[in-house]
């Protein structure tokens, strides 16, 4: 019996056994918050169905949650889940890759590009951080568009949480994951 707590009840003089808990922590599933770092896999597909992105095949997408590293519309859904957790979750354009900006469509005379061959679907860096996708080429123009390619499209995401955990210091710091699914310093 030494695995067991005698309880006596007073009001018919019984004896109950009841498991002694063992000491230490209860091992609770952590729910995903502002500094956790994230493991998940997924799918996402546009409202027709399409697959555009997927996980499968690969380690799980590993990012520290709060620090704007997926689309602020999954990032929401994301709060309060925790490990081994299946959902959808449904992204408008407003809060996944923002909505279709027509100003960032613009018309380039074709000599700009040089010698290079330029078609349609073609991606060019511009600037920085910038990148355009060639739309359309004509005799004369190209026509580029700065939006990214996924502006204007609903996503949705069937996603699973594989994994979640405090970030450390150095991870907050840095603003990143370290570390498997993470970055390598």
């Amino acid at each position: 019996m030494a695995s067991t707590v005698l309880l006596r009840s007073r009001l018919r003089g019984l004896v109950l056994h009841r498991p002694r808990k063992k000491p230490g922590k209860s091992k609770q599933s952590m729910n995903i918050t502002k500094n956790s770092v994230v493991s998940f896999n997924y799918t996402l597909s546009n409202n027709e169905g399409e697959v555009l992105d997927s996980s499968e095949g690969r380690e799980a997408f590993t990012y520290l949650q709060g620090a704007q590293m997926i689309v602020p519309g999954l990032e929401s859904q994301m709060e309060g889940k925790s490990k081994g957790a299946k959902f959808k979750a449904v992204v408008p354009p407003e809060h996944g890759y923002g909505v279709v900006e027509p100003q960032l469509v613009q018309r380039v005379p074709k000599d700009r590009f040089g010698d290079q061959k330029v078609e349609a679907g073609m991606q060019f860096q511009a600037g920085e951080h910038s990148v355009v996708t060639v739309r359309e080429v004509t005799d004369e123009d190209v026509v580029v568009d700065g939006n990214h390619p996924l502006a204007g499209v609903t996503l949705n995401f069937d996603v699973e949480v594989t994994g979640v955990r405090e970030a450390t210091a150095d991870e907050l710091a840095h603003g990143h994951v370290h570390g498997e699914g993470g970055h390598q310093h």
